[in-house]
């Protein structure tokens, strides 16, 4: 069966497919000895495809050793797989094979559920805004929460992508809330935070999905299978 080379390429955890989009645009995607092109398609279990001089061939999941592990990610490690200098990578706190990325994003100062995975379907559809998959957060701003902080999280903020809104919040403490999200944009919380004079203090990640981050010690990981 044909299918769009993105979808291939993200199926076999070589890139999510809007950066599989970026390798065929650069001619590292040949079909059959030819340099793709964007919106090309084929059928893996006919076509040669090759990325990097290696073979593209039709597997299962089994085959391609898929992984899936959650983390809790502590405060100071960042989500990438480039390092500068003396950062600290969430990779670092995994096994180092099968290669695996981060599902997303937890910023520098952030901590909590994080997935890792070398499954690029899985990827896209945990990322990809059109499956809303939930997420939630336990954050500690500088202040007082007041009724009206948590209204204006709900109706919405007007961010540089578009409008910020909660999918429901829920006050813990004076000074702390648990917000649940689909949207995934960069720093979202704290910039949402900030548009109302707040300050985050301590933002934690608890759920993904179905996923919750339960017992989990800081740093530590396990593997799941429930995918």
């Amino acid at each position: 069966m044909q299918e769009r080379l993105q979808k291939i390429l993200a199926r076999h955890g070589i890139a999510s497919r809007r950066k599989a989009e970026e390798l065929i645009l650069s001619g590292a995607i040949k079909v059959n000895g030819r340099i793709a092109k964007l919106g090309d398609k084929a059928d893996e279990t006919k076509d040669y495809i090759t990325y990097k001089k290696q073979r593209l061939g039709a597997t299962d999941k089994r085959e391609n050793n898929f992984v899936y592990y959650l983390l809790n990610k502590p405060v100071g490690y960042i989500c990438s797989l480039k390092r500068k200098d003396d950062e600290k990578l969430a990779t670092d706190l995994v096994p180092k094979k099968p290669r695996v990325w981060t599902v997303g994003r937890l910023d520098k100062d952030s901590c909590g559920l994080l997935m890792l995975t070398n499954d690029g379907q899985l990827t896209e559809q945990l990322t990809h805004p059109k499956f809303e998959h939930e997420k939630e957060y336990l954050v500690k701003v500088n202040k007082n929460i007041t009724e009206r902080f948590l209204d204006k999280l709900l109706a919405g903020i007007e961010l540089a992508e578009g409008l910020a809104t909660a999918d429901n919040v829920k006050q813990i403490k004076k000074d702390e809330f648990i917000i649940t999200l689909h949207q995934g944009w960069k720093r979202q919380i704290r910039r949402m935070c900030t548009a109302l004079n707040y300050e985050v203090k301590e933002l934690k990640r608890i759920r993904i999905g179905q996923w919750t981050l339960k017992n989990l010690k800081e740093g530590e990981y396990i593997t799941i299978s429930n995918i």
